[in-house]
């Protein structure tokens, strides 16, 4: 089950996994984005969700209780880049709902991963922070402090969740290539006066392999971790970032 599914990071994991014979449901807030994933992927089980939405949430999950059981991997990825601006401008309400889905919603998929997982003593639980949530990040607070969050949550549920044996680990994902990295690049220019052309610039100086990265990466490692391959990896959190050296943004 993965959270913020029909697009970016979420669709590409859930595609790696169908596409390895896995059963795989996802949900989303973004009607437009499911209408489009679902085209293309009649095999994954698709839900209008939000994550906020705790109502919503019990519905879509209790659909697979009743259909599956339950669910082996829970992947809580939706999340929002959410504001930028200097903290002394920040919009309170836009505060609160940057840190409403990246960390309510990763809340309630684990709550309810940990309820189905624990009777049955193993699953993994994997949670999309970001290298934000390692590093700070000027001119989004309300980001950077939700990624952090996630960060606790993760090792907090690693310890709880490990006697019953169930994996706990973070994906901390660097600049990833894609629509959404071209709206917070224009938001940054718009906090900080620099164009979003030298914001680009920034991100890529400050990994030591010079690149960025793509959602098919973040696919990838998710897959591996939740593997067997991966069996005695709890309680990490894992950049996939090409290695940050410096926050030069």
């Amino acid at each position: 089950m993965i959270t913020g599914g029909a697009s970016g990071i979420g669709a590409e994991m859930a595609k790696k996994f169908a596409d390895s014979g896995d059963r795989v449901a996802i949900c989303d807030s973004n009607p437009d984005a499911i209408a489009t994933f679902s085209e293309s992927r009649s095999d994954i089980a698709v839900e209008l969700a939000d994550v906020r939405d705790e109502r919503a949430m019990t519905r879509f999950f209790g659909r697979l209780d009743d259909a599956w059981g339950g669910a082996d991997v829970v992947i809580a990825n939706a999340g929002t880049g959410g504001p930028a601006a200097p903290v002394e401008e920040m919009d309170f309400e836009a505060w609160r709902d940057c840190l409403g889905v990246n960390l309510d919603g990763a809340f309630l998929a684990c709550r309810w991963a940990a309820q189905v997982m624990k009777p049955s003593g193993r699953g993994v639980i994997l949670i999309t922070s970001s290298t934000s949530g390692q590093w700070g990040h000027p001119n989004r607070s309300p980001y950077a402090t939700a990624k952090w969050g996630l960060i606790g949550l993760l090792k907090t549920l690693a310890m709880e969740l490990g006697p019953h044996g169930i994996r706990v680990n973070a994906l901390c994902p660097g600049a990833v290539e894609g629509e959404r990295m071209e709206r917070v690049l224009n938001l940054q220019s718009a906090a900080s006066g620099k164009s979003a052309e030298e914001i680009r610039e920034g991100y890529v100086r400050g990994t030591s392999l010079r690149t960025w990265v793509t959602a098919e990466d973040i696919a990838e490692t998710a897959y591996w971790l939740a593997s067997p391959a991966a069996g005695k990896i709890s309680g990490q959190a894992i950049a996939i970032d090409g290695h940050t050296e410096t926050n030069s943004i």
